[in-house]
């Protein structure tokens, strides 16, 4: 049985209420991994201390991300998004193929900036940028 395995069994079977405990039930089944490599597992697994015992919760699916974009003339784009995608959205515009209006970004925590290389393009950027987040799951 792999360790994943034993895992989910042990605390299906058991009130576990510490990783210790839990590691010394893998120990008695002939696993002995280490509390680092316990730790990684119970991540992966989806296994949190919920209620003081340790169980399977089910993830939530990540929300759409959801942005606004405004033009600041002569050349700028404003990106509005959730706080903390800022600089992952600013990276994508960045590396973004076909989108070679752009001179560059700068993101904080919920804002991007986006500098269009040439005024005239502004529209035409804003318009591939919102494609591109549509695109976005």
């Amino acid at each position: 049985m792999d360790l994943d395995e034993a895992i989910l069994r042990l605390l299906e079977a058991n009130e576990i209420t510490d990783q210790a405990v839990l590691q010394q039930l893998l120990e008695n089944e002939g696993q002995a991994p280490s509390q680092s490599t316990l730790s990684r597992h119970l991540k992966r697994l989806s296994v949190q201390k919920v209620n003081g015992r340790y169980q399977r919760v089910e993830r939530a699916p990540a929300p759409p991300l959801r942005a606004t974009v405004m033009e600041a003339p002569p050349n700028m784009l404003v990106l509005k998004t959730a706080p903390g995608y800022a600089q992952i959205v600013g990276v994508m515009v960045d590396r973004a193929v076909g989108m070679e209006g752009v001179a560059g970004t700068i993101a904080g925590d919920d804002t991007v900036f986006i500098a269009v290389k040439h005024p005239s393009r502004l529209g035409e950027v804003r318009e591939q940028l919102e494609q591109s987040l549509r695109l976005l799951p």
